[in-house]
């Protein structure tokens, strides 16, 4: 661990200096060093990684990472809501350095913009239903209506594969209230958010259940603007999440969170602790 956090501090001194001026002008680490600020994009409704308190301040296990990324770099963190439909155009426009918000990694979002690897963690898709929906598989979603988010990325493998009538939404509040309210069968959404949902043993959620087998499981990577890559923000940024590995960060903010310990952290863990 004190390897990799030497390695670090010496990346963000060697930033400074390591790199043609011209080169430094445009990247993202330079901007945020004279700013003060690094600007992230982050879930406010996706509890435990992102949501609200009831004092209106975000929390949770991604918030926490990007505080780590600020005390870094020695810079104050900037946290502005996005949802899966706004996220890679807020950072292609400039609104935000950089999306921590439970972003699925895959080909087509690296058209858009860049993803950190590796990546800090990974969900997989499956529904929230009520158990008298009587949901056993996949295929008995044809034809019935779903909730589900605008832009999740497995929206268009679901609706492709079986079929469903499907009803989005802006945001997650929105897709699960309209669910109780019995206007869809089932919400769509990363089997992540609905095992912590159900773990809460919440009244309002003790006649649901996760019914079917989660599919297509996609890692979660930091997303940055693709100019940024191959840069000393990019290199930073990659470093990082290579000692959050390394270290076991992720594995304790994964148990203060109460989340259910993810295989996949496990094994990154033991591949990072041994470099």
């Amino acid at each position: 661990m004190l390897k990799s956090v030497a390695r670090l501090a010496s990346l963000v001194a060697c930033a400074a200096t390591c790199f043609a001026p011209g080169a430094i002008a445009q990247d993202t680490f330079a901007k945020v060093k004279e700013r003060g600020t690094i600007v992230v994009g982050v879930k406010n409704d996706y509890k435990p990684w992102g949501f609200l308190e009831p004092s209106g301040k975000i929390v949770g296990m991604e918030i926490d990472l990007v505080d780590d990324i600020a005390g870094r770099l020695g810079v104050k963190a900037e946290l502005v809501p996005v949802t899966s439909a706004n996220r890679m155009e807020f950072l292609n426009q400039g609104r935000i350095d950089l999306i921590v918000a439970t972003m699925g990694d895959n080909p087509a979002r690296r058209e858009v913009i860049g993803m950190i690897e590796p990546p800090y963690y990974a969900g997989g898709s499956n529904v929230l239903a009520h158990r008298s929906a009587g949901l056993t598989e996949w295929a008995d979603l044809k034809d019935r209506r779903v909730c589900a988010v605008e832009g999740a990325y497995f929206n268009r493998r679901v609706t492709k594969l079986y079929a469903p009538e499907l009803i989005t939404f802006p945001a997650v509040p929105e897709a699960m209230n309209a669910l109780r309210g019995g206007n869809c069968i089932a919400f769509l959404f990363d089997a992540t958010l609905i095992e912590s949902t159900l773990a809460e043993g919440s009244p309002e959620w003790q006649d649901f259940e996760m019914p079917l087998v989660t599919e297509d499981p996609q890692a979660w990577a930091i997303g940055i603007r693709k100019d940024d890559l191959s840069s000393p923000f990019g290199e930073f940024l990659r470093k990082l999440s290579e000692d959050w590995h390394a270290s076991g960060t992720l594995l304790a903010l994964e148990e203060k969170w109460g989340i259910k310990s993810s295989p996949f952290l496990q094994e990154l863990h033991d591949k990072y602790k041994t470099q």
